[in-house]
């Protein structure tokens, strides 16, 4: 209600300032969470103790460093391009907030092809990487840049496929359409649960989350950035605050595409539908706008927790691998998985 009162361009900033509390506050929460805490606790050791009561402003203290290094243009660089291609990448993660529900009336835009523009947009940053890449003049950089183009091209595809059977099931391509059809649908004529998505297309958001993993170049998919091979790949030149924004890019995305598996697979920002009714709520009432994103982000950490235990726990493929998964597994399974779903979705 409150943005129906407002003049347009305060709305659009209003709406400015909200998608960078939403892309940024969640990446420093899951930095803090899980890569300063849940690996140290994983491989035995406490993790950042010093700054802030049990290391909680250890996040600050690196971005105060970060911001206080020299930033530096290699000598044969191509200095536009170089500067541009931080700014190109975290755009990215930025575009893709914006098609997320996350409440009844609580999103950014309501696009009919929401889920459309959301596939389009992540693939933005594959040309922030070959920028970064190639304005370096460093091989390494320029061979990370190849690999992350290489290996992004090959996962869009199962990615893309994995949501086109959330698509079929759903019916349409609006985001909070895919929310509606979770909290309307039927479990076997019980609509206690919802349908959340899930349980159907589990094949898609297997695929989904190996697709996601890939995309933000972690490993097992880290090829791009091996430090063992490539120091760290299209980043190895850049420092100080543009290497931040690399590093805020890289957490902002997987928490955006967490977001987005929430959303398509999760039932998104509702509640299973036995919860409203023993609440006496209606899921499209107002107060669902206020719950709605504390349910988004207990999905996404949920998520997330998964994306950073797989970082922790798996080798690195091979680059043969890592391309033969992609062609020769991931892809045919999917197309499996979309078959599958149009033959029930016609039967039943």
């Amino acid at each position: 209600m409150l943005l129906l009162e407002l003049a347009y361009w305060q709305e659009s900033i209003l709406k400015l300032l909200l998608g960078f509390i939403v892309v940024l506050v969640p990446a420093g929460v899951t930095v803090y969470l899980y890569l300063f805490k849940m690996v140290s606790f994983m491989q035995s050791r406490l993790g950042p103790m010093e700054a802030g009561p049990y290391g909680s402003l250890q996040l600050l203290a690196e971005l105060g460093k970060s911001a206080q290094k020299e930033d530096i243009f290699p000598d044969k660089a191509d200095r536009i391009v170089y500067a541009a291609a931080p700014y190109v990448v975290i755009v990215s993660s930025f575009l893709l907030v914006l098609v997320v529900p996350f409440g009844p009336d609580a999103y950014f835009v309501n696009f009919d092809t929401g889920i459309f523009f959301a596939l389009a947009v992540s693939s933005l940053s594959v040309i922030g990487i070959l920028m970064a890449g190639w304005a370096s003049a460093s091989k390494y950089s320029l061979m990370g840049g190849l690999r992350a183009a290489g290996q992004l091209i090959a996962y869009e595809l199962p990615l893309i496929l994995a949501v086109v059977g959330v698509v079929i099931q759903a019916g349409t391509l609006n985001m909070q359409g895919i929310v509606d059809a979770q909290i309307n649908g039927e479990i076997f004529g019980w609509g206690g649960l919802g349908n959340p998505f899930i349980l159907t297309q589990f094949i898609a958001f297997f695929i989904f989350m190996v697709a996601v993993q890939a995309e933000l170049t972690q490993t097992p998919f880290d090829m791009p950035v091996a430090e063992s091979e490539l120091v760290t790949g299209y980043m190895t030149e850049y420092s100080g605050f543009r290497f931040l924004m690399f590093f805020i890019g890289e957490f902002a995305t997987a928490n955006i595409f967490a977001f987005l598996g929430a959303t398509l697979f999760l039932g998104g920002w509702s509640v299973p539908p036995f919860v409203t009714d023993m609440l006496g709520l209606d899921p499209y009432s107002a107060w669902f706008n206020l719950i709605g994103p504390i349910v988004m982000l207990t999905k996404m950490l949920l998520i997330t927790f998964v994306i950073y235990w797989v970082r922790f726990t798996y080798p690195r493929f091979r680059e043969d691998q890592l391309q033969a998964f992609a062609w020769k597994f991931l892809i045919p399974l999917s197309l499996v998985n979309i078959a599958i779903t149009g033959v029930a979705k016609v039967v039943f």
